[in-house]
């Protein structure tokens, strides 16, 4: 399978503080990765500077063997890459299918054609399939701000793929969600990596729902990978139970 991810030794430093500390990994076409790691080990920051939202401070990010390092999160959107954030990125007047719209808008066509073409750039049929996809359905004309936080969690998702993209970045997607709508989460992330061929790379704090969702899992801990391999190695590897599952 080729590479469709690759960070090398990058850095990212906050002053004295080493946020991120040469961290190396590659993800492949199709793989699901888990990172994991106690709060402020650097995952975050990691995503961040992956995704250009901050600079790293030293290394690269290649995306197919390109390098993109530096390059800005709308330019990324455009090659494929997209992402959900731990806070909510749902616009809560719209309703939930017009969020759906709204982030497959960004990438149709030319400016001038969102603003002059079809009022939904033909997308309500893309909006209600992923609806239906992600179990929202019987939510898609009420207003995101009046749905619960989980239900806006799984709409903040869908949003992220309305694009069809083949690599994407959830931050932390199940904190918040109940039980009752987690399970149907986490196999409809299987699903999407399945059948449309999407590439994952999750952070999450919830150990059950990464060691089940996730093909690979990476520890990071002071900002350095301190474990990498399939999730049962990892969650029993003597490192990360000191590190972090211990706690």
């Amino acid at each position: 399978m080729s590479v469709v991810l690759e960070a090398r030794d990058l850095h990212r430093h906050f002053g004295g503080v080493k946020a991120v500390n040469g961290v190396s990994f590659a993800v492949e076409e199709g793989e699901i990765l888990g990172v994991i790691g106690p709060n402020g080990s650097g995952k975050s920051t990691l995503f961040n500077c992956l995704l250009g939202q901050i600079p790293p401070s030293a290394g690269q990010v290649l995306l197919d063997g390109q390098d993109v390092t530096g390059m800005k999160p709308l330019e990324l959107n455009r090659r494929g890459v997209s992402r959900t954030f731990q806070l909510l990125q749902v616009f809560p007047q719209l309703s939930a299918r017009e969020n759906l719209i709204l982030a497959g808008q960004e990438h149709i066509g030319s400016r001038m054609k969102r603003l002059f073409g079809k009022s939904d750039a033909g997308l309500t049929d893309a909006a209600n399939h992923m609806l239906e996809q992600f179990k929202l359905s019987h939510v898609a004309d009420l207003l995101a701000g009046g749905l619960s936080y989980g239900q806006q969690k799984l709409l903040d998702a869908a949003m992220a793929f309305m694009a069809g993209p083949r690599l994407v970045l959830l931050d932390e997607p199940a904190g918040g969600v109940n039980l009752s709508l987690l399970g149907s989460f986490r196999e409809r992330l299987r699903a999407m990596n399945a059948q449309g061929g999407s590439t994952f790379v999750v952070i999450e704090h919830n150990m059950d729902f990464v060691m089940s969702l996730c093909t690979r899992v990476m520890c990071i801990a002071e900002g350095k990978v301190i474990a990498n391999g399939k999730p049962d190695d990892v969650r029993n590897d003597p490192t990360v139970i000191e590190a972090y599952l211990g706690h």
